[in-house]
């Protein structure tokens, strides 16, 4: 396996600018720990993350809890629906079915959060890597 790059680049509340590089045989567990990091340094405080942060598991739709086991088991590697089903069930110790999940990753990729690649005959998903917006100012002379 040829050697890859990560970057992560983040910013504080004070505006200070934290670039972390990671470069060599990227792994999930190695990514993981990188963006444990990335949360000691600074990660989402419970007012960040929105309205429904403190929110029961319980009031969430199937759906939401899907895209949740995604975003915390998944974030940087290609899965399939059977992988995310495994995960879900191991988590939230509740069944659903091989057919809700797949229908959900169809969803999701419609709406562009996934990438849907065709491996043979199998389709594999991940995250849409997302950039944080950028604000440009104008100055007008």
């Amino acid at each position: 396996m040829p050697a890859r790059k990560m970057r992560i680049e983040l910013f504080d509340s004070e505006g200070n600018r934290y670039t972390i590089s990671f470069e060599g045989q990227v792994t999930r567990q190695k990514a993981l720990r990188l963006l444990d990091l990335v949360e000691l340094l600074g990660g989402v405080s419970n007012d960040e993350a929105g309205p429904r942060a403190n929110v029961s598991p319980n009031e969430f739709s199937k759906y939401d809890k899907t895209r949740i086991v995604i975003q915390r088991r998944f974030s940087l590697v290609w899965f399939s629906s059977k992988e995310v089903q495994s995960v879900y069930e191991q988590e939230l110790k509740a069944p659903i079915t091989l057919s809700t999940i797949a229908t959900y990753l169809s969803r999701m990729a419609d709406r562009g959060i996934l990438q849907r690649m065709r491996a043979s005959r199998h389709l594999k998903y991940r995250m849409v890597p997302s950039f944080p917006a950028v604000s440009i100012k104008q100055q007008i002379p």
